[in-house]
């Protein structure tokens, strides 16, 4: 097998190792032949599905069943979520003006600002007062060199990189790495399960979740569509914008509190005490200043299964970067290589780390549940952007994007929901096996939940 076809299961091969899968779930029919059709120079069709894949492998194996032919419109609909989420009937606008690529006097810059307290820091850092707009941004960024933007910005607590050339050299170092990294973090008994059922293999599952934006989100909503109990946790003075949260907070449950005040810790402690799984998305060292990075969480609850994203890793040099998939894009040179004409910076045709990261985020949760199961042990899974970067740029590329021969019709993967009283459609699920959910549950309220487990089963 050559071509896209042979890249995108050679990647899966590589995933399928990492989570010690069985090899023969690898002859299951999951290929249609066809691409995911979201074209682009780098092989983001082959990333996508591999990690879709992946996830679906991994909870079809916690019953014995086999995934079903993914659907590669399905995929690519789920992938471009953002692009299909409808409130009331209107299109939510996604990018905030201070979110984006700017010229600085010597190259390009990405920023992101889609957060009002990183808008505020990055306005800062260019001296800038809270009220100035995009404009005014623009012309500071014009009169700076890339670096200085960049160390400017970061110093203030904002978000910019400057917009990079591919590093072969630190991208095979990176590949060295496992694309998923799935290790035994401390002894412990096996926890034992009620049997499983195919249509809600995670049922009984506790998931503590601390992500936000796109790749934590999609990994916890992955463990809530198989029936975990997922409870997701923001502090109270940093308000998600509510789009963000209806794309991506389906089946889940939604409280707040603040980790730093002694009752809002209480209550987060009780429930970790219970929790099967905990899910991390904020900087490495942020984690490690509030007690919940992985080795300490595995050292008080043995037995509990850590999931860590980052964005650019946990190694101490990048450990407090703060990162986004457009900022990992831009850095890592992926926006050179995507770019239209070689002058300005280009993007992949959906947040495609972000998405992937999720998908194998979810699997390494599942597959350290199955070993859990087994073998007993504290199990940390790890997953960065900048790690699925560097696979991405790694795999083979076409001289220019090619257009699906058809137009994709979004209408048969969407669902619609009411949600406090509105009209909610957002995309359906795109992880799929023989036997399993083909449907979310509706996302509910941000913030609205008590923090408790469901009284559900």
């Amino acid at each position: 097998m050559t071509g896209p076809a042979s890249a995108r299961h050679r990647l899966l091969r590589r995933v399928w190792a990492s989570l010690a899968g069985h090899p023969s779930f690898l002859s299951a029919p999951l290929e249609t032949g066809r691409a995911v059709p979201l074209p682009a120079r780098t092989d983001v069709a082959s990333l996508a599905w591999a990690s879709v894949a992946a996830a679906s492998l991994a909870a079809a194996t916690l019953t014995g069943e086999r995934p079903i032919t993914l659907d590669p419109d399905r995929i690519a609909v789920s992938y471009t979520s953002e692009r299909h989420l409808l409130l009331n009937g209107e299109r939510p606008s996604v990018w905030a003006p201070l979110s984006g690529f700017f010229r600085s006097s010597d190259g390009w810059v990405r920023t992101h600002g889609n957060y009002p307290h990183h808008a505020t820091a990055l306005l800062r850092g260019l001296g800038l007062p809270p009220e100035a707009d995009a404009e005014s941004a623009a012309a500071a960024l014009r009169g700076m060199p890339a670096g200085v933007a960049t160390q400017a910005i970061t110093a203030a607590g904002g978000l910019c990189v400057g917009v990079s050339h591919e590093n072969a050299a630190v991208d095979a170092t990176l590949r060295r790495a496992p694309v998923v990294d799935l290790r035994q973090g401390g002894a412990a008994l096996p926890r034992l399960r009620d049997s499983r059922i195919a249509q809600a293999p995670l049922r009984g599952i506790r998931v503590l979740d601390l992500t936000r934006v796109i790749a934590g989100p999609v990994a916890t909503r992955t463990l809530a569509l198989l029936g975990a109990d997922v409870l997701r946790i923001d502090p109270r003075a940093l308000p998600e914008p509510e789009w963000q949260h209806l794309d991506s907070g389906h089946g889940k449950r939604s409280t707040l509190l603040d980790l730093n005040a002694a009752d809002d810790r209480g209550a987060f402690d009780r429930l970790l005490a219970s929790a099967d799984v905990v899910v991390t998305g904020y900087r490495a060292t942020a984690m490690d200043r509030l007690g919940l990075g992985p080795q300490r969480l595995a050292a008080q609850y043995p037995g509990l299964i850590v999931a860590r994203l980052t964005a650019w890793g946990a190694e101490p040099a990048v450990a407090d970067r703060r990162g986004f998939d457009s900022l990992v894009q831009a850095a890592s040179g992926i926006a050179w290589i995507e770019s239209s004409d070689g002058e300005r910076p280009g993007a992949l045709p959906a947040q495609a780390l972000d998405h992937s990261a999720g998908y194998l985020l979810a699997a390494g949760v599942m597959s350290a549940l199955r070993a859990q199961e087994t073998d007993g042990g504290t199990w940390i899974v790890d997953v960065s952007l900048r790690r699925i970067a560097a696979e991405l740029l790694g795999m083979p590329r076409t001289p220019s994007p090619e257009p699906s021969d058809a137009p994709l019709d979004p209408a048969p993967h969407l669902q619609e929901f009411a949600v406090d009283g509105r009209s909610v459609i957002t995309t359906g699920p795109a992880l799929a096996y023989d036997g399993g959910p083909n449907a979310y549950l509706p996302p509910r309220p941000w913030g609205r939940d008590t923090p408790n487990w469901s009284e559900l089963p």
